[in-house]
């Protein structure tokens, strides 16, 4: 499965995805990095209020990339499903 989880980050490098490992955690960034034992994904700030033409204002820049094991996925979406 963990092949499946690096071809799918691969396809959504430099997106902003939704993650959901196994210990139940959501992370949600834009994926910067791709190895093959790791997908590193860089946090975005969630800040209220309307700005850049969508609800709720979401940039980039809220913390540095962490790098999360593709064999601790079990899923990944696109996260600007989630902030429509």
């Amino acid at each position: 499965m963990s092949q499946h989880y690096y071809n799918l980050c691969c396809r959504y490098n430099g997106k902003v995805v939704r993650i959901n490992d196994r210990n139940g955690r959501v992370h949600v960034g834009r994926i910067c990095r791709v190895t093959n034992n790791k997908v590193y994904i860089e946090p975005i700030a969630q800040r209220g209020g309307y700005g850049l033409g969508f609800y709720g204002g979401y940039g980039y820049g809220y913390g540095y990339p962490y790098g999360i094991g593709l064999g601790f996925i079990t899923g990944i979406a696109l996260a600007g499903l989630f902030f429509w």
